[in-house]
C-alpha cells in the first residue's frame, strides 16, 4: 500500500455524542432495534467530524465500545465483571478503574467485536479516506485482570489474551481491513520497569500471521484514562529494542511532552514510519493551523515527509467534542499548510 507523504490520522476513539452518553445509561428503555440504530448514528457522527477536517485516515471513533478495554473483557468468557474500583471519590485518576477476577479459562468464542465494528464502519463511511481498526494488545488487555493460581502474574495472562488477539486481528484481515493498529501504551508505561524485548517478544507472537497481510501500527503513549498519564512518561527505556517491533508505524505521544525526545523519530524513520502526536488531547487550548504547521516543520528535520504521519497524542474519548472536532480540523489543515510548502499538496 502506497501511503502519501504527511498522512493525517487518528488513534481511534472519539467523543460520544451526549445523547449516546445518556442512552448508554439507561440501556433499559431501548430495544434491540433501538440500540442498533444507536450505533449506526453515532459512528455516523464521528465519521462525520473525521472526514468534514479532510483526515486521510480515520475510524469508527470507538463508538460501541464502553470503554477502551472493558468492552473487551465482556467478550471474554472467565472473568467476572465489575470489580469495585479501590477508590470512587476524589479527583479522578487511574485507580478508580476496577479491577476483574478471573474465574477460569480465558477465551473469547465470539471474537472481541473489532471485525463487527469495521464492517459497520465500512458500510457507513464515504469512499475516499482509509479506514483504520483498532484492538488492544494482549499485555495492554491484561492490566485490569488480577493473577490467580492458573495465571499467576500479568504474563501469564498475557499469553492466555494472546490468542484471542492474534484471532481478532486475522478475522479483520479476513473481513477486508487493511490497517489495523495494536495499541500498547501499557508497554509504553512500564517500560522502565520491564524488559523491553520481552515486549517485543509478545508483540512479534500477536501478530506474526497478518504481518505483510494489512498495514500494521502500533500505538505507545502514557495513559489518558480521565486525562492523566500514568508512569515515567520517556521513551528512552524502550529504544533500540523497539525498532525490531514487526509494525509499518510507530505512533509517539509527543505534543503533551512538549516534544521532549523528539530525536527519537529519526531513529524510527530509519526503520520504519512514524506517526507523531502533534494535538494535545489532555488540553483544551485549540492548536491553531499555524501552530500545527511549526511543528510539522519541527518534525521534518528529523524525518523525511514519505515516513511521517500526524495524529493527537491518543484517542479523543477523554476530550470534550466541540474541542476533538477544532482540533481534528486544524491539525489537517496545519499539515495541508506545509504540504503546500513542499508542492506535495
Amino acid at each position: 500500500m502506497v501511503q502519501p507523504a504527511l498522512r493525517t490520522t487518528v488513534i481511534g476513539s472519539y467523543p460520544f455524542p451526549g445523547w449516546l452518553e445518556f442512552a448508554s445509561r439507561n440501556l433499559e428503555e431501548f430495544g434491540a432495534a433501538d440500540i442498533e440504530e444507536m450505533q449506526d448514528d453515532a459512528v455516523i457522527a464521528a465519521v462525520h467530524d473525521q472526514v468534514a477536517a479532510g483526515l486521510d485516515v480515520i475510524t469508527d471513533g470507538e463508538q460501541t465500545r464502553l470503554d477502551f478495554n472493558l468492552s473487551f473483557y465482556g467478550y471474554i468468557e472467565g472473568i467476572a465483571l465489575e470489580a469495585a474500583p479501590p477508590r470512587r471519590f476524589g479527583p479522578p485518576a487511574h485507580d478508580q478503574r476496577g479491577r476483574h477476577e478471573i474465574t477460569g479459562e480465558l477465551r473469547a468464542p465470539r471474537g472481541l467485536g473489532a471485525v463487527e465494528e469495521y464492517l459497520r464502519l465500512k458500510r457507513l463511511a464515504p469512499k475516499g479516506p482509509v479506514l483504520k481498526a483498532s484492538v488492544p494488545g494482549p499485555y495492554t488487555l491484561s492490566g485490569r485482570l488480577v493473577p490467580n493460581g492458573r495465571y499467576p502474574d500479568r504474563y501469564a495472562i498475557t499469553r492466555a489474551l494472546s490468542p484471542i488477539v492474534r484471532a481478532e486481528l486475522e478475522n479483520l484481515v479476513a473481513a477486508g481491513c487493511r490497517e489495523i493498529t495494536v495499541d500498547e501504551p501499557s508497554m509504553s508505561c512500564y517500560g522502565y520497569r520491564e524488559d523491553p524485548e520481552r515486549f517485543v517478544d509478545i508483540f512479534f507472537r500477536t501478530v506474526e500471521p497478518v504481518i505483510g497481510n494489512c498495514r500494521l501500527s502500533t500505538h505507545l503513549c502514557f495513559g489518558n484514562y480521565k486525562g492523566r498519564a500514568v508512569g515515567p512518561r520517556s521513551y528512552a527505556p524502550l529504544f533500540p529494542a523497539f525498532l525490531k517491533l514487526p509494525v509499518d508505524e510507530i505512533h509517539l505521544e509527543m505534543a503533551s511532552r512538549e516534544f521532549a525526545g523528539l530525536e527519537a523519530i529519526g531513529d524510527i524513520a530509519g526503520a520504519k514510519d512514524v506517526a507523531v502526536g502533534i494535538i494535545d488531547v489532555k488540553s483544551y487550548y485549540i492548536e491553531t493551523p499555524e501552530d500545527v504547521a511549526a511543528r510539522v516543520r519541527r518534525c521534518l528535520r528529523y524525518a523525511p515527509p514519505e515516513r511521517l504521519s500526524f495524529a493527537p497524542d491518543c484517542g479523543l474519548s477523554q476530550t470534550a467534542r466541540w474541542a476533538a472536532r477544532a482540533k481534528l480540523q486544524n491539525m489537517a489543515e496545519g499539515v495541508r499548510l506545509v504540504r503546500r510548502e513542499l508542492g506535495l499538496a
